[in-house]
């Protein structure tokens, strides 16, 4: 069961992504082929609530991303080695760019419409912090999926430390500072990276920066939501799916579920994804549990490939019925927090809530077995 909560938090995820890469690319097409224009309207040449245009861009860009993955992790690697520094020099590129068309002082970085005083601040940023978390608590379950793949502790604390804070504070202050500086060159704010693109003038500048978004997009989407359910769903059941089925598996469902329109209906896609979502905490807590009180922290390597009876990991019908009996309830519980109107104060922290009660459950569960 975790695994397929897992898997389906991915394919809602890697179907919006490739829409949203699929995006950058029509925004290219359409800049150089003027004539295609009346195919990007949805109401005359469209399917499903997708326009022809972009129903290209979006297969086209499902299949490179299948190509990738068909070759596997070493092609997967490489991709990521290139997709990584571009997307950077792109954007330290277009915000240069940006200060430079509106001069640094007419630069304002306080950017919200409501103005927070003195401690009114403090819960704002509480909120903030945990939705953060809330954010990376689905790449944080896929971790082990790539640490696999490390030489050494060391290498696994080094990606940490310069992959999660400094990356993320540092792409963070970057696309604050190209939004900020879109309100005094096109006299509106921007926050899509892309459709700032698309309102430069210089043609070159325009297809890389579209065309490295698209691919550091595709790498992203790759790492966090390719790999991922392709594990997740041949774990499954490995002797029928293995993991490039599984992967196929993921990115074919990611079409049917039509994720243009999940993106384009914000209620859509606060009640699917926060739902699904809902039970990441208490997979969350139920792992920190069970290894850390449970296990004392210990690893018994070689249990984790045997099917024997006697082995650590092994249990009845391949299900820790204690692990699935206290996700349950702490997953309502966080649903609740979700979906009940009035409890938007909860459903901010509704990770932390379902991983706190996930914890405990697991805890109190076990402690009664002994």
């Amino acid at each position: 069961m975790p695994a397929v909560i897992r898997g389906l938090i991915a394919i809602a995820w890697y179907g919006i992504q490739t829409y949203l890469a699929s995006s950058a690319l029509v925004i290219v097409v359409l800049k150089f082929f003027p004539q295609w224009l009346p195919y990007a309207d949805v109401h005359r040449y469209g399917f499903l609530g997708l326009s022809a245009v972009g129903w290209a861009g979006f297969m086209l860009l499902w299949v490179l991303q299948a190509f990738v993955f068909w070759n596997g992790m070493e092609t997967i690697k490489k991709f990521i080695d290139f997709a990584g520094p571009a997307v950077y020099v792109v954007m330290f590129i277009l915000a240069g760019y940006m200060v430079w068309r509106a001069g640094w002082r007419n630069i304002g970085l306080n950017l919200g419409g409501v103005k927070y005083h003195g401690a009114e601040v403090i819960p704002v940023m509480i909120t903030a912090v945990s939705l953060v978390v809330s954010y990376f608590s689905g790449p944080m379950l896929n971790f082990g999926d790539f640490s696999r793949y490390c030489r050494s502790f060391g290498d696994v604390k080094r990606g940490n430390f310069w992959g999660l804070p400094v990356n993320f504070l540092a792409f963070s202050l970057v696309t604050v500072i190209t939004t900020a500086a879109t309100l005094p060159v096109f006299g509106e704010l921007i926050t899509d990276p892309v459709a700032t693109v698309g309102r430069i003038d210089h043609p070159t500048a325009v297809i890389l920066g579209a065309l490295t978004f698209t691919i550091a997009t595709i790498g992203i989407n790759i790492v966090a939501n390719f790999v991922s359910p392709a594990f997740d769903f041949s774990n499954v059941a490995p002797r029928l799916i293995s993991w490039r089925a599984g992967g196929m598996l993921a990115a074919v469902a990611s079409i049917f579920i039509t994720p243009w329109n999940l993106f384009n209906n914000p209620a859509v896609i606060h009640y699917t994804l926060d739902v699904l979502g809902a039970f990441i905490g208490p997979l969350y807590g139920v792992l920190i549990a069970d290894f850390y009180l449970v296990k004392r922290g210990r690893l018994v390597r070689d249990d984790l490939y045997t099917m024997s009876e006697s082995g650590t990991y092994w249990y009845t019908g391949g299900v820790n019925r204690r692990a699935l009996a206290a996700l349950l309830p702490a997953a309502v519980i966080a649903v609740v927090c979700v979906m009940v109107p009035g409890w938007q104060a909860a459903a901010n922290f509704s990770w932390f809530i379902g991983a706190g009660l996930g914890f405990v459950f697991y805890r109190l569960l076990v402690s009664t077995k002994a």
